[in-house]
């Protein structure tokens, strides 16, 4: 059956979507009422109640931006004489800190009234965090009146109880396949945050390229494609500011020893051999002192509690055939394996030197998982079964299997997508908890600014709603949330990100004419 077909058939079945919740992810708890209320065309924001001073016009800032999107797009130019009309928002934040900690806590209270004078939204949150994702909701829940010519809000009066299920909801951008200008990865963050995707994973370098400038040792980026396709240390630091506003953290990786190659472009000396140039030399001191430079210069912009240092797919053929690495070998009584498991554990407790908790994939928890740092969190991406393991054995565990959260697997359907769980076959509820959540990954090979975002979109909101709804609201079968995904989708569209239609495989374009809810 044709995708399109597919559904079409399930919308068919679903009916019509008068009266039911439309909002994404879908929340922890939601009531709702029959009355219609209108949105002022000058809503304010207050804070009575409130311990948080919002210093940084985090609070403020995010504000502004809820009420340019409910405004987008169209003129809001209605007369509300003799209507029910919401005047403001009162946000009460409870901590006066805005420290964006790994697992600080992100949940929120939402009411709406249908009735009062003034008439007034209220949010009520732990951290100013769980604040901003309450904004998102009542974003969500605002509506252009064709009649009114003013902003709707239906449904009232709304109670909202919400919290995430998982602390870590991230999103894998890779800047070293196709480097992806500055605005490019802005537009990325704020998308996530329309679904409460919370963790950027920013795979800065691999091997094509080696886009970013590290000061203590300033040749690296000659690795990079071009002169101009690079990011200076301000640059990342403005990244990390602007996702930091928005409740964002960004994961900075460099994947060692293997995917490294363009490293060698300004420091010959880290490759093997001019003739065999990747992993990079085990044998090498000077190896250990430039991972050294670039997390201690990654650790004054890089404030995330994590970085991830790879470490898959390593092929250790070159040390074997390069003669002094050989030797090397020979005098400290070991073989390949050992000299991966060396480099892999050297380079762990450099990044603990500089205040860091370590990421690695899976390949060297499935090859030396024993030896492991116990700070290490093991990234999953080769397949079903490793997720239980780890967490058997002790560590943590992040879910990106590659057959249904890799969105560059264009054949890999939306369905997939929101039907992968993370806890599958773990039952106990000490190893439930070293499952922090899970990731969903947009690799480069074949993306770059013109289309990251329709292969991104709609499919990774999917795994949104499973990694923030609780389990028991989640939806049994996909099908059954197709309409309300495909009207976040055509939200997404009104606020200017290129979201693909649900319809096809990932980035697939429109199949004919018709509605973007039918697409």
């Amino acid at each position: 059956m044709a995708p399109a077909l597919r559904l079409l058939l399930v919308l068919m079945v679903i009916g019509p979507c008068t009266g039911s919740i439309d909002l994404w992810p879908m929340p922890k708890s939601v009531s709702s009422g029959k009355q219609t209320v209108y949105v002022s065309k000058d809503l304010k924001m207050s804070a009575a109640g409130s311990n948080y001073s919002d210093a940084k016009a985090i609070l403020k800032d995010a504000f502004e931006r809820m009420v340019a999107i409910v405004q987008l797009n169209h003129v809001i130019n209605g007369g509300d004489r003799n209507l029910p009309v919401l005047t403001g928002v009162n946000v009460v934040v409870h901590s006066p800190k805005d420290e964006l900690n790994f697992g600080v806590d992100e949940s929120y209270y939402l009411f709406v009234p249908a009735t009062g004078n003034p008439l007034y939204a209220q949010i009520e949150a732990q951290t100013v965090f769980g604040a901003l994702h309450a904004l998102e909701t009542f974003s969500q829940l605002c509506s252009f009146d064709f009649d009114s010519r003013l902003i709707k809000l239906h449904s009232a009066p709304w109670s909202i109880l919400d919290m995430p299920r998982f602390p870590y909801r991230g999103l894998l951008i890779d800047t070293s396949r196709h480097y992806l200008p500055v605005p490019v990865i802005k537009s990325v963050i704020d998308s996530m945050t329309y679904s409460k995707l919370n963790v950027l994973h920013w795979h800065i370098v691999d091997g094509q390229s080696f886009p970013i400038e590290v000061p203590s040792y300033p040749k690296l980026w000659d690795g990079a494609y071009s002169y101009s396709e690079r990011y200076t240390l301000d640059d990342s630091a403005e990244i990390v500011q602007y996702a930091e506003k928005r409740g964002v953290n960004v994961l900075a990786e460099i994947d060692v020893p293997g995917h490294a190659l363009s490293w060698g472009v300004g420091y010959p000396s880290l490759w093997p051999s001019e003739i065999c140039k990747e992993p990079l030399d085990a044998s090498n001191n000077f190896t250990f002192q430039v991972i050294n430079g670039i997390l201690s210069d990654f650790s004054k912009v890089f404030k995330f509690k994590f970085v991830h240092l790879g470490g898959d797919e390593v092929n250790t053929s070159c040390w074997t055939i390069t003669p002094r690495i050989k030797a090397w070998l020979i005098l400290n009584r070991m073989n390949e394996s050992d000299a991966y498991k060396y480099f892999v554990l050297r380079a762990q407790q450099i990044a603990i030197s500089h205040g860091y908790d370590i990421i690695n994939w899976e390949e060297t928890f499935n090859n030396f998982g024993d030896k492991l740092d116990r700070r290490t969190v093991v990234h999953n991406w080769l397949g079903s079964g490793v997720a239980e393991k780890v967490v058997a054995s002790g560590l943590r565990c992040i879910v990106s299997n590659q057959d249904k959260w890799y969105l560059d697997h264009l054949d890999a359907t939306w369905e997939g997508f929101y039907m992968n769980e993370p806890l599958r076959n773990i039952y106990n509820p000490e190893q439930q908890r070293l499952v922090l959540g899970g990731e969903v990954c947009m690799w480069g090979e074949h993306i770059d600014a013109s289309d990251i975002q329709q292969t991104i979109w709609p499919r990774a909101a999917a795994a949104a709603e499973r990694l923030w709804t609780p389990i028991e609201k989640l939806a049994p079968e996909a099908r059954l949330v197709a309409e309300r995904l495909a009207r976040f989708r055509c939200l997404l569209n009104q606020r200017g990100v290129a979201a693909a239609p649900l319809a096809g495989y990932g980035r697939s374009a429109p199949s004919g004419p018709g509605s973007c809810i039918s697409q």
